[in-house]
């Protein structure tokens, strides 16, 4: 038996490489583990309940929730129905909560716990298909998931094997909001085979297998952490779910996992933190430290190494890169990172430090994914996001822009048919990325086609590898690179404080809030020399010329940045246009 559709992946794992721990998560401070029989049997009781609910093929359910065994029971009920699931962020605003559920005519909606069901709850008046809201944790006066168990009706099993057997690989399966950069969230929709598809090719490259443990921590809701999910499950490997952002660090020294998947601007806060520790030490330690660091930045990914660094960077592995697998659990076989650029110094250090990571692009409208770096000798180039993976072409049309096919591309945009049209021209999905091919597959992104911008010598420039290259200082948290029709290129910098209240202390400047560190003259000073050392990389009209210093945290909640840590362009643009009226008057 193979799988064509998403359900019938646990199914096959249990015919392959039936696990005791499929899935785990921490319950009352113990790892609750879920074998595969386990899974499937709650799996088809929910299916039964929500049944009995009245659930139909077609029908939208909305899944609110951090990760946890629960929405894997909820995805695969609803999918088994012929029903649509909704993964929505956790982290989005009641507004955006109406807009998804009334276009998408939500039914029920199954939250994590209070939190989430206040939110939910607060715009159930105003979504007229919502009929009930259920709680995965045990609330007062809320109704609780285990009550659709309760409802199951074992005498219909026959007749949801009928239903399941009529769903066909090209249904649709899920409807999955983009968080968006600019205006509404538009719902992607995938078929069963479009993220089947995408899980089939992505492991014939992937080094995965059923002895392997990972670690899952991503947004479930996001395409990358979902597909990602799904290829664990195919090939048998153990999913652990971490309890929050806040206990990475903890649960990977419990699970020690094999695999995890992240996003760049967590990667650079463990090495930020590596380096700050890295900092306080004196002494020969403290040399041994930097020693290493900087053995680390001349590593050479093409396999260049000669025996004489090979001999140094073996020693340097043993000192001190040792620690940094041991904080990471120490068996890590792969890092797969997605959703955003990555440092290519990080990159180079990671993997001269023994921690294999690669990176990999694609798009909700793409399963998500296009390509990425494989692991094999020959197979990666730090600084690229990588080759097409099997199934999948990709190549460049009009500006560069970056254009991909295969079986993985969504079915449209849901309600937006224009939108789908511009998206899905000559059978290719146009990204509106632009990017560029290194000997002739290595794929490189070099920005968004609607970030670009001209200043006023007519001159383009390319906002984000400025942005990436500036974001490598440890002063800079964001960076928003500006100038259009303007002289020359500026920046609204968000600082990076912690990293900055610590300098300071060496230094003995005496500062207390994030407003006297963007007033602090000593502080401007040594953020440009930084910016200044950046500069030199880029042509004279791509320079930084001005900044100015925020004292706002920019985040999800507050609005600056997507779920997935991108900067929202047009939202921050907005927020500091008199800032960046100031730059250009002066």
């Amino acid at each position: 038996m193979d799988y064509t559709r998403l359900f019938d992946i646990l199914p096959y794992q249990l015919d392959n490489y039936p696990q005791d721990d499929a899935l785990a998560a921490k319950e009352n401070g113990q790892w609750r583990k879920y074998s595969t029989k386990e899974c499937l049997d709650i799996i088809q009781k929910f299916s039964l309940g929500l049944m009995a609910l009245g659930v139909k093929k077609g029908d939208k359910i909305a899944i609110v929730s951090n990760n946890r065994p629960e929405w894997i029971f909820t995805d695969q009920a609803v999918l088994q129905l012929g029903a649509v699931d909704v993964p929505v962020y956790s982290t989005i605003s009641p507004r955006e909560y109406e807009y998804i559920f009334n276009d998408a005519d939500v039914v029920y909606c199954f939250v994590e716990g209070k939190e989430l069901y206040d939110k939910v709850a607060s715009i159930k008046d105003k979504v007229s298909s919502l009929k009930e809201i259920y709680s995965f944790e045990k609330l007062d006066g809320v109704k609780h998931w285990s009550e659709v168990l309760d409802m199951a009706d074992e005498s219909k099993k026959e007749a949801l094997e009928a239903i399941k057997k009529a769903i066909e690989p090209a249904g649709l399966a899920t409807l999955i909001y983009t968080s968006g950069t600019t205006g509404n969230p538009k719902g992607v929709m995938l078929s069963h085979n479009n993220l089947a598809s995408n899980v089939r090719n992505t492991l014939k490259v992937l080094p995965i297998d059923k002895s392997h443990r990972t670690l899952s921590f991503l947004p479930l809701c996001h395409s990358f952490e979902r597909m990602v999910t799904y290829t664990y499950m195919a090939t048998g490997a153990s999913i652990y779910y971490a309890e929050s952002i806040d206990t990475i660090g903890e649960n990977l020294k419990e699970v020690h996992p094999h695999f995890f998947t992240t996003v760049p601007r967590l990667l650079e806060k463990v090495y930020d933190k590596i380096v700050a520790k890295g900092l306080e030490l004196t002494g020969i330690k403290k040399a041994l430290f930097f020693w290493a660091l900087n053995l680390g930045q001349k590593f050479d990914d093409r396999g260049k190494n000669s025996a004489w660094y090979n001999f140094r960077l073996k020693i340097a592995r043993k000192l001190i890169f040792s620690k940094w697998q041991e904080a990471l659990g120490g068996e890590i076989v792969g890092i797969v990172t997605g959703a955003a650029a990555l440092q290519k110094r990080l990159a180079r250090v990671f993997n001269a430090a023994g921690l294999t990571v690669r990176e990999g692009y694609g798009m909700t409208e793409s399963s998500p994914v296009l390509t990425f770096n494989r692991f094999e000798d020959g197979g990666y180039m730090l600084g690229t996001v990588g080759v097409a993976i099997p199934g999948v072409e990709v190549k460049l049309g009009n500006q560069n822009e970056i254009l991909a096919r295969g079986e993985n591309v969504m079915m449209g945009y849901y309600n937006m048919p224009e939108q789908t049209k511009e998206i899905l021209r000559d059978g290719w999905l146009h990204t509106g990325d632009v990017g560029t091919l290194i000997d002739g597959k290595f794929l490189k992104i070099t920005d968004r086609i609607k970030q670009l911008f001209k200043t006023s010598g007519g001159k383009y420039v390319a906002p984000q590898p400025i942005e990436n290259k500036m974001a490598e200082s440890f002063f800079i948290e964001q960076i928003l690179v500006v100038g259009e029709n303007e002289k020359f290129v500026s920046a609204i910098i968000q600082p990076a404080f912690e990293a900055i209240r610590e300098w300071a202390k060496k230094n003995h400047i005496h500062i207390e809030s994030n407003q006297d560190i963007c007033g602090n003259k000593e502080i401007i000073t040594r953020i440009f020399e930084d910016i200044e050392e950046r500069n030199a990389v880029f042509s004279h009209v791509e320079q930084i010329k001005k900044f100015k210093l925020v004292p706002d945290v920019w985040s999800i909640e507050s609005g600056e940045l997507t779920p997935t840590m991108k900067l929202k362009r047009k939202f921050v643009l907005e927020r500091y246009k008199n800032l960046i009226n100031e730059l250009y008057a002066e």
